[in-house]
């Protein structure tokens, strides 16, 4: 998950700033509905706000670069929904640790870091369990036989 485009400590810096003061619209909130069933509208909305106005931006770039294949939009809009529960100083730690750290250690196994650590398996099997296509729990997984998981990761990086 890397971004070529722009420097690693300058995109982080621009996520955090911009994840403090989330703002989603009417409009996009009716836009997400639409694309997702009821269930999974019902993670969607579980997420954090910085989480939500994330996977929005996501979906927004696939939408942007003329997409419109329904399991990588939904999947646009669910990918970081194992995030959930995960504190912001959780989230600094873990990216500030691991570029260093490939696999988690034993010992930070559980908790916070390891919830972002597992965050794709996680949300795949929540989207799994809320009724999401094999599709979409494949991209959410980030299955590397799938091109589409690529789309999803580059637009996933580029926001």
């Amino acid at each position: 998950m890397s971004s070529v485009s722009r420097p690693r400590p300058l995109y982080r810096a621009r996520q955090f700033f911009k994840a403090l003061r989330p703002r989603i619209s009417e409009r996009e909130r009716h836009e997400a509905k639409a694309c997702l069933s009821e269930g999974q509208w019902v993670l969607f909305e579980a997420m954090a706000l910085p989480d939500q106005r994330h996977c929005l931006d996501v979906f927004h770039a696939l939408r942007r670069q003329g997409h419109n294949d329904e399991p990588l939009l939904t999947a646009a809009l669910l990918h970081d929904v194992g995030k959930r529960g995960v504190s912001l100083g959780h989230r600094v730690a873990y990216v500030l640790l691991k570029p260093f750290l490939p696999q988690l250690p034993a010992g930070l196994a559980d908790g916070g870091l390891a919830a972002l650590h597992h965050h794709a398996e996680r949300g795949a099997q929540l989207t799994e369990a809320a009724g999401a296509s094999d599709a979409v729990v494949r991209l959410i997984r980030g299955d590397p036989g799938d091109p589409r998981s690529a789309l999803l990761q580059a637009a996933d990086d580029s926001c």
